[in-house]
């Protein structure tokens, strides 16, 4: 080499060394400044911290604040600004400029966006922490080509979508945790592998994980510590999972759908120091191989729908400190082997079947702090022992059980006692003086026992306490004054027991009080006047049930927390307090019972959380503010029994979830708001008792949900609406003592739940009684008396089953009552002041001819007894009226002649001659007397007579006009009804023949519900139709429409009777059967198979049908 080359090459050394520190520098800018642009990018406020970041301050940027350079101090190698409280997203940041980045690590910010796939160019990194920050979107594939990578960290996020399968060629990652996000299951779990250097595992709260257990975890062979809790996987656990997962020391498959029996290769994991498989649902025993894992520490086993008994091998368990298999169905007594786990300081096998005592192997768990025991069915007497030596408890739940005897004094050396809880069980005697003795106790709770006597003065002393439950036990005497030393206490409650005497002054001391309860005692006094005052906290006050005095303290709710304030059935006196007003939290108040006065105009503002408000029986006066409409939440509003006046406000229509309204018994008047209809939701309106007047709203149909409706003794005029009946909810309907007028609407009769009541008695009300309220079958008290109602009790109310107590007193009805149990053994006070009204009760005896049938049911043996009887009657008629043919058809003639312009009523006189005139029948009937009439037909009404003879006779006055209106077809049955009347002329005596044509037509009228006039003519003449017409006409068309058609038994029934009516109106008498084979038929105890479907049978196969 030359002496220049030399020099040159000398030279460019020099130079090359020279220009070095300036790369150095050069790149040490680049980084300042990417993080100082990242920096300007991050939501204000920032904190001191970031102060040093600046690009005044670029010489000294290895030793800004969370930041790391190596070990040259060339370049950036750490960020660490965990926990610093920064906003922003990592957008701005130039991962570019930090190639030498070894470690970021922001967890526990408020970062958010997605993760920049530009983070993959941080070839070096190899600890990655995102984790509690707001990141979201799906993670970028771009992760997995960090190949130093070993501590992966996204936990807490809201990152989605499924987890990219790149992840999986990271070959150092030891730790990767992606829980608490919202990835979602791939369509294949195939594309994943396991990283060879995995150690720790953690997918848990990815709720949208499901289905199969991932299968790529079962390769990750290194796996000490797995958690894929809380998801939803709902698959069976692989068998694989227990060889191939060996090394694994904590497992936790906690709350997800995981099914089948657990395997007793679960001991195949050897390792295992923490099992977590609590809320899936391994449906089975507990596999006794359980006991195998000697190294176990903790089990957690709760609500596995496991059942059968406790594997006594769990005993083996010796480094056991924490087991849990509460919420399950074991069904044995705890094994005594449990005691030999001697490390235990966690146990709970609540709710559970357990029974019997527990074993006194237990006293040798001497390290136990918490014991859970509740909801099982243990017995016996707890040992004195066992609270010897569990003197390191700081929670005892024993609750819920039939534990019994008198507690051991010993429970006194539980000294570091936080909790007991022993309510509902069965121990008796006092309480343990020595309970006071527990200090560090703050939540106590002995309810639902039998201990006796006065609570112990040692308990005044817990100065710790915040929660003293005593209630339903047998305690008798004071509280003392001592209570006011209780300054932690928050909740009490001694409700239920046999406490008296005044409430101390104290009690107002307690500052931290929220819930106070001692209703149903005895006591008495007034309260402090000061309580509420300085109980800011005060929430719950329960006073009902006492004897309590005075006046209430007017600072009950100056804290303006107060929830439930009851005090009902006391003796308090004087006004409401005027706090009341002024308390927007109340929920639930009961003032009811008590003796308060005072105007309630203003006593309560708007309380928009209020739902349920009771001021019955008190002695209240004022008017109900429009404010009450306010009330959004209420759902009760009870105040009947006091002296409220003026109108009911129609802002209460704005109370859209108000389900019970009672004003009941108070001075309102003027008419109710129409608007109340809307109250959708209404269940029970009760407005009974005051002066209300004006006539019942329509828009109350539209209750579709009322269930009671009391306006009774009020001053309501006008007709009951015929919208009430779309009520179709009701079970109780009172409109007694009112002013109503009108008839009773038809459309009650819909009420078909009605069930409890129907009380319209004391009004004005006129017209017949609607039939259609037999359709009221589940009712049990009918009150129509002190009415003007007319016309005959429906006999069909007779299948009113349901009815109690009836009432049909003092109106204007007549007839004989229906048949039926209540009817016949209801008293005569039932049916007084009615003259027309017959039967067979005591003063109320019908004509032994007229009498009702006491047979009940729907079968032939009803028709029976109801036919047999009108077939008589239906003879005395034939009997009154036979005269020769001619003779008939000329006084006819004479009288159609006479009437040929006229709409009145035919009156032909049919007897023998000289026996009786038209004038005897006159008398004898006081000129067609209502009171005498005992049925009404097709074609006129039936009377009783009493000639002057003294024979008795059945009177039948025909009703027809003649006038162009009446069709041919109905004027030529009644002529067919003559022509039948006058076969009975050639001997002047009924026969077995004649009589039953009468009962044939009887028999129609029943079924048809009307006169069978126009289908008597049908049938009797083919003027009318051809005979194929006539076999069109169908049975199911003939029978009365208004019920429903009839199936089974009661068809094959009908079309039986129907037959033998037919039989009986033959045109010819001799085709016709005796009375005699009727009776028979009819008492019969089979009856024709339908050979066709019901709906199918005509009247044309019946008439030729022959028995």
């Amino acid at each position: 080499m030359t002496t220049f080359q030399k020099v040159h090459a000398l030279v460019f050394h020099i130079l090359l060394l020279a220009l070095l520190p300036l790369k150095i520098a050069s790149s040490l800018t680049a980084e300042a400044e990417a993080l100082v642009k990242w920096k300007n990018s991050l939501s204000s406020p920032l904190p001191p911290s970031q102060d040093s970041w600046s690009l005044t301050n670029l010489s000294n940027l290895c030793i800004w604040d969370a930041i790391v350079c190596d070990n040259t101090n060339t370049t950036v190698s750490e960020i660490n600004l965990s926990g610093a409280n920064l906003t922003g997203t990592l957008s701005a940041l130039d991962f570019a400029s930090l190639p030498n980045l070894t470690q970021l690590n922001l967890n526990a910010n408020n970062f958010g966006g997605s993760i920049p796939s530009e983070i993959g160019k941080l070839s070096k990194l190899t600890l990655l922490d995102l984790g509690n920050n707001l990141f979201e979107d799906s993670l970028p594939k771009e992760l997995g080509q960090l190949r130093e990578l070993r501590y992966l960290s996204l936990y807490n996020n809201n990152l989605n979508g499924t987890i990219p399968y790149q992840l999986m060629n990271l070959p150092k990652v030891w730790y990767m945790n992606l829980g608490s996000n919202y990835f979602i299951t791939p369509l294949h779990w195939s594309q994943y592998s396991c990283m060879p250097s995995l150690t720790r595992l953690a997918l848990h709260l990815n709720p949208s994980l499901t289905g199969q257990f991932p299968s790529f975890i079962l390769e990750c062979h290194n796996l000490t510590y797995l958690d894929i809790s809380q998801n939803g996987w709902n698959d069976t656990i692989p068998e694989s999972l227990y060889s191939n997962l060996g090394k694994l020391e904590y497992l936790n498959l906690t709350n997800n759908g995981f099914g089948g029996k657990l395997s007793p290769n679960l001991y195949m994991l050897s390792n295992l120091k923490e099992l977590r498989i609590s809320y899936n649902m391994f449906n089975g025993p507990v596999p006794t191989e359980l006991g195998l894992i000697s190294g176990l520490q903790l089990l957690e086993m709760k609500s596995i729908s496991a059942y059968g008994k406790i594997p006594s091998s769990l005993g083996q368990l010796r480094e056991l400190w924490h087991l849990d298999l509460s919420i399950n169905s074991f069904n044995s007594t705890v094994p005594s082997e449990l005691g030999l786990c001697k490390n235990l300081s966690f146990l709970s096998l609540a709710v559970n079947d357990l029974t019997g005592p527990l074993p006194m192997s237990l006293a040798n768990l001497t390290k136990i702090s918490e014991l859970g025991l509740s909801d099982n069915s243990f017995s016996g007497e707890l040992s004195a022992t066992l609270f010897s030596n569990w003197t390191q408890l700081i929670s005892l739940q024993i609750q819920n059980n039939n534990f019994t005897g008198k507690l051991p004094p010993h429970i006194g050396l539980l000294k570091k006692l936080n909790f007991l809880y022993l309510h509902n069980n069965h121990f008796s005697g006092p309480i343990p003086v020595e309970i006071g003795n527990l200090k560090e106790l703050t939540w106590l709770d002995l309810s639902q026992n039998q201990f006796s006597g006065p609570i112990p003065s040692t308990l005044w002393n817990l100065t710790n306490i915040q929660l003293m439950n005593l209630y339903f036990n047998e305690l008798s005497g004071t509280i003392p004054t001592d209570i006011g030393n209780l300054t932690s206490l928050q909740i009490f409650d001694v409700s239920n027991n046999k406490l008296y005497g005044e409430l101390p002054a104290t009690i107002a001391q307690l500052t931290a009080l929220r819930n106070f309860s001692v209703f149903s005692n005895n006591f008495t006094g007034s309260l402090p006047r000061q309580f509420g005052k300085i109980n800011p906290s005060l929430t719950c006050v329960y006073l009902s049930n006492n004897s309590f005095s005075g006046e209430l303290p007017p600072d009950i709710c100056s804290g303006g927390k107060l929830i439930i304030f009851a005090i009902n059935n006391n003796s308090f006196s004087g006004p409401l307090p005027k706090s009341l007003r002024n308390c927007p939290s109340l929920i639930r108040v009961r003032l009811d019972d008590n003796q308060l006065s005072g105007n309630i105009t203003d006593a309560f503002g708007v309380l928009p959380n209020l739902v349920f408000i009771s001021l019955n029986t008190n002695q209240l006066v004022g008017e109900l503010s429009p404010e009450w409409g306010e009330c959004a939440s209420l759902t009760n509003m009870n105040m009947g029994s006091n002296k409220l006046s003026g109108k009911i406000p129609s802002a209460l229509s704005k109370l859209s979830q108000l389900r019970y309204l009672s004003l009941h018994s108070n001075e309102f008047t003027g008419s109710i708001p129409p608007e109340i209809g809307n109250l959708s939701l209404l269940y029970s309106f009760n407005l009974s008792s005051n002066h209300l007047s004006g006539e019942i709203p329509k828009s109350y149909g539209r209750l579709a949900k009322l269930n009671f409706l009391d306006l009774s003794n009020n001053n309501f005029s006008g007709s009951i609406p015929k919208e009430i009946g779309d009520c179709d909810g009701l079970l109780s309907l009172n409109l007694s003592h009112n002013s109503l007028s009108g008839e009773i609407p038809d459309e009650l009769g819909n009420l078909f739940s009605l069930q409890i009541m129907l009380d319209i008695s004391g009004n004005s009300l006129s017209g017949a009684l609607p039939q259609n309220l037999e359709k009221l079958t589940a009712l049990e008290i009918l009150n129509v008396s002190h009415n003007h109602l007319s016309g005959t009790i429906p006999r069909s109310f007779s299948s009113m089953l349901s009815l109690q107590s009836i009432d049909f007193s003092y109106n204007k009805l007549s007839g004989s009552i229906p048949t039926g149990r209540v009817f016949q053994t209801a008293t005569a006070e039932a049916y007084a002041g009615n003259s027309g009204l017959c039967g067979e009760i005591k003063g109320l005896t019908c004509p032994k001819s007229l009498s009702p049938d006491k047979s009940g049911g729907v079968n032939k043996k009803v028709l029976l007894g109801f036919i047999i009887p009108v077939c008589v009657l239906i003879g005395m008629i034939s009997v009154g009226a036979i005269l020769r043919r001619r003779h008939i058809i000329k006084n006819l003639d004479e009288v159609s002649k006479s009437n040929e312009k006229s709409d009145q009523p035919i009156s032909v006189v049919c007897g023998r001659d000289g026996k009786f005139t038209f004038s005897d029948l006159v008398k004898a009937t006081d000129d067609f007397n209502d009171k005498y009439c005992v049925g009404k037909g097709g074609f006129g009404s039936v009377y009783r007579a009493q000639l002057p003879t003294g024979q008795v006779v059945a009177v039948k006055r025909l009703n027809i006009s003649y006038s162009d209106d009446i069709q041919p077809m109905n004027r030529h049955s009644f002529l067919n009804e003559i022509e039948a009347l006058t076969e009975l002329a050639q001997t002047m005596r009924v026969t077995e023949k004649c009589d039953v044509y009468s009962f044939g037509v009887v028999v129609m009228e029943i079924l048809m519900g009307k006169h069978p006039g126009e289908l008597l003519g049908t049938l009797s003449s083919n003027k009318y139709l051809s005979s194929t017409e006539e076999a069109q006409v169908l049975l199911k068309d003939v029978l009365d429409q208004r019920l429903p058609p009839p199936t089974g038994q009661l068809a094959e029934a009908v079309v039986f009777t129907m037959t033998i009516a037919l039989a009986c109106i033959r045109e010819s008498p001799e085709s016709r059967p005796i009375m005699r084979a009727v009776a028979q038929e009819l008492s019969a105890t089979t009856q024709p198979y339908l050979s066709q479907p019901f709906t199918m049978i005509t009247m044309n196969k019946l008439r030729g049908f022959q028995k």
